[in-house]
């Protein structure tokens, strides 16, 4: 695993987001009020040096927890993640992002 401090949202992202969600959504508010706890650095133990580098554990997490309050299917999680202009603010991501395959 390769830590990733927190990141900043892309600014094309914020700017869509705010403007689709002008009084935010839960994926908005968990990165706005509780994103930071979701960093890398907490789950770099649990990860080896060796083999190839795994998605950010700190973005699984958030999605996991974004997962269980929308009651999705892992599937649909990361369709969500894909399609999503919340979760991919949730999340850091350029909108242009795919998001990860729900096999990972």
């Amino acid at each position: 695993m390769r830590p990733r401090s927190w990141f900043q949202v892309p600014d094309q992202t914020v700017l869509v987001a705010r403007a689709a969600f002008p009084n935010g959504s839960v994926a908005m508010s968990a990165r706005d009020h509780v994103g930071e706890v979701f960093t890398d650095e907490q789950f770099a133990a649990a990860f080896g040096v060796r083999g190839a580098p795994a998605e950010s554990p700190g973005a699984l997490a958030l999605v996991t927890a974004l997962q269980y309050t929308e009651n999705l299917t892992d599937r649909q999680a990361a369709q969500m993640l894909a399609r999503a202009i919340d979760w991919k603010y949730a999340l850091g991501l350029e909108l242009t992002d795919p998001g990860f395959d729900a096999s990972w």
